[in-house]
C-alpha cells in the first residue's frame, strides 16, 4: 500500500508515489524559533534542513520497501517450494509403507507366491535335517510317503486322533462335580498342523475335522460317495477351486485370484461354506458381527450353539450323544471346530473347541481321562474365553437336491451370511 494515501500499489510503488505525491516530497515546514525551512519525511517524520537530503531519504525507504517486497515473494516462493517437497516426501514414505503393509498381509496369509504345502513340508523337514533333529533316511522316507499321499489327494493321517468323542461320553457319564448337562457332537477325528501348513492350515484342518464326521454318517453318503477317504490339504484347494469354477461366491474368488492351489492362503468361513454347498452338503453361515454381552463377549454365539445341539435333544438325560455334525468357527486370524457345549449347575455355557494348534501328544491325553478332567482344559471355552470383534460359524443340517444347489449357487453371488442383529 501506498504509504500516503493506503492504495493498493503493488510492484508499481515507487513509480505511484513520484506520479501522485511527488510534491509531498517537498512540502515545507518552519522551524518558529531559527525561521529555518524544515522538509518532513512523509514515511518516518525525520525532518530535514535541504529537500535534496530529504529526496534522497525517501528514495532509501522505497529501495528498502522495494528489496522488502522482493524477498517476501522469494520467501513464500521458498517456504511453497519446501512444502511442495515435504509433501512429495511424506507421499512417497506413507506409498512405501502402504506397499510394506501390503506386502506383509500377503505373507501373512500366505498370498505372497511363497509356495504352498508340498513346498513348506519339504523346505521344513530340510531344516530339522540341517539341525540334526531328523535323519537323511528319515527324510527321504517321509518325502516319499508325502508325496505318495499328494499323489492320490488323501492326507496322510499322521496328525490324526480319533476317539475323542466315545472317550468324553465316558467321562461325563461318570462326572458328578458341576455340570448339569452335556451336548456332544457326532463323532470327529481331531486334525493338527503338519510341517506342510503350520501357521496357515486352519480352516483346511477344521474342514477334514467337520468331513471326518459326515463321512461316519449315512446321510451324507450320496454326497461324499466320490470322498471316501479325508483329502489332504493341496486337494482341499483344488475342490475350493472347482466349487468356484461352478459359480460359488465369485467375490471371494477374486480376492485369491481364483487360485489355492499351491499356496498358502488362508480360508475362512465362505470358503467352507461354498466348498460344503458344492458337495450338496446343506449349511448356513451365522455372522455374530459384534459382542452382545459385557467385556466384549458373545452369549449370544453360546445360546444359538446351545440351541443347535439341545433341539430334538431335549431330555433329562445329563449326557447327550447327538447325531449332530461339529461346527466350524471362525474369528480373524484362526478358526476352530465346536464338538459340545456344557451347562454347568450354576447355568453357565461352556463350549468344547478342537483346535487345529493343539499336537495329538495333547489331545491323547483325552483318551485317558483322569477323574478330575484336568485335560478337559484343553477343550473348554467360557463366555469370557471368547473376545474377538466378531465370529462367524458354519452349521450343516441336511442335504441339498439339485435344484437347492443351483438356487444356493446364485444365492451365494449375492450374499454369503446371514447376520445376528
Amino acid at each position: 500500500e501506498c504509504l500516503f494515501c493506503g492504495e493498493a500499489a503493488g510492484r508499481e510503488l515507487e513509480a505511484h508515489v513520484r506520479a501522485r505525491h511527488g510534491h509531498l516530497l517537498g512540502a515545507p515546514g518552519t522551524d518558529m524559533q531559527n525561521d529555518e525551512q524544515l522538509y518532513e519525511c512523509p514515511m518516518c517524520s525525520l525532518t530535514c534542513t535541504d529537500i535534496k537530503i530529504l529526496e534522497e531519504h525517501v528514495e532509501l525507504h522505497l529501495e528498502e520497501h522495494s528489496l522488502s517486497e522482493g524477498g517476501n515473494r522469494r520467501d513464500l516462493e521458498l517456504a511453497q517450494r519446501l512444502q511442495t517437497e515435504e509433501d512429495k516426501r511424506q507421499r512417497s514414505e506413507e506409498e512405501k509403507r502402504e506397499r510394506e503393509e501390503f506386502k506383509k498381509l500377503q505373507r501373512q496369509y500366505g498370498l505372497d507366491n511363497s509356495g504352498g504345502y508340498k513346498h513348506q513340508f519339504l523346505k521344513n523337514m530340510e531344516r530339522e535335517v540341517d539341525r540334526g533333529r531328523m535323519q537323511p533316511f528319515e527324510y527321504h522316507k517321509r518325502k516319499a510317503d508325502m508325496m505318495e499321499c499328494l499323489a492320490f489327494g488323501i492326507d496322510d493321517g499322521k496328525t490324526k486322533t480319533s476317539g475323542i468323542i466315545e472317550a468324553l461320553c465316558k467321562y461325563y457319564q461318570s462326572e458328578n462335580k458341576d455340570v448339569k448337562h452335556v451336548w456332544l457332537s457326532a463323532g470327529v477325528d481331531h486334525f493338527h498342523s503338519s510341517l506342510g501348513d503350520r501357521g496357515w492350515g486352519c480352516g483346511y484342518r477344521n474342514f477334514q475335522m467337520l468331513l471326518s464326521s459326515l463321512l461316519q454318517n449315512s446321510l451324507y453318503n450320496d454326497c461324499l460317495r466320490d470322498t471316501a477317504l479325508i483329502p489332504s490339504i493341496p486337494k482341499i484347494q483344488s475342490m475350493i477351486e472347482d466349487a468356484w469354477r461352478e459359480g460359488f461366491d465369485p467375490h471371494g474368488a477374486s480376492h485369491f485370484k481364483n487360485r489355492l492351489h499351491g499356496s498358502k492362503a488362508w480360508i475362512g468361513a465362505c470358503e467352507i461354506y461354498s466348498l460344503l454347498t458344492s458337495l450338496r452338503i446343506k449349511c448356513q453361515i451365522i455372522d455374530f458381527h459384534k459382542p452382545t454381552g459385557p467385556m466384549g463377549t458373545h452369549p449370544r454365539l453360546f445360546e444359538w450353539i446351545l440351541r443347535y445341539y439341545s433341539t430334538d435333544n431335549e431330555g433329562a438325560a445329563k449326557v447327550v450323544c447327538t447325531s449332530k455334525p461339529p461346527i466350524y468357527l471362525q474369528h480373524q486370524g484362526h478358526s476352530r471346530t465346536v464338538v459340545g457345549i456344557e451347562e454347568k449347575k450354576n447355568k453357565t455355557l461352556c463350549l468344547l473347541l478342537f483346535d487345529p494348534g493343539c499336537p495329538s501328544q495333547e489331545m491323547q491325553k483325552l483318551l485317558k481321562q483322569n477323574s478330575d478332567g484336568t485335560s478337559l482344559k484343553l477343550l473348554r471355552k467360557f463366555v469370557g474365553s471368547l473376545k474377538e470383534k466378531q465370529y462367524q460359524i458354519v452349521a450343516v443340517d441336511g442335504v441339498l437336491s439339485l435344484e437347492e444347489k443351483a438356487a444356493r449357487c446364485h444365492a451365494s453371488q449375492v450374499l454369503t451370511s446371514e447376520k445376528i442383529p
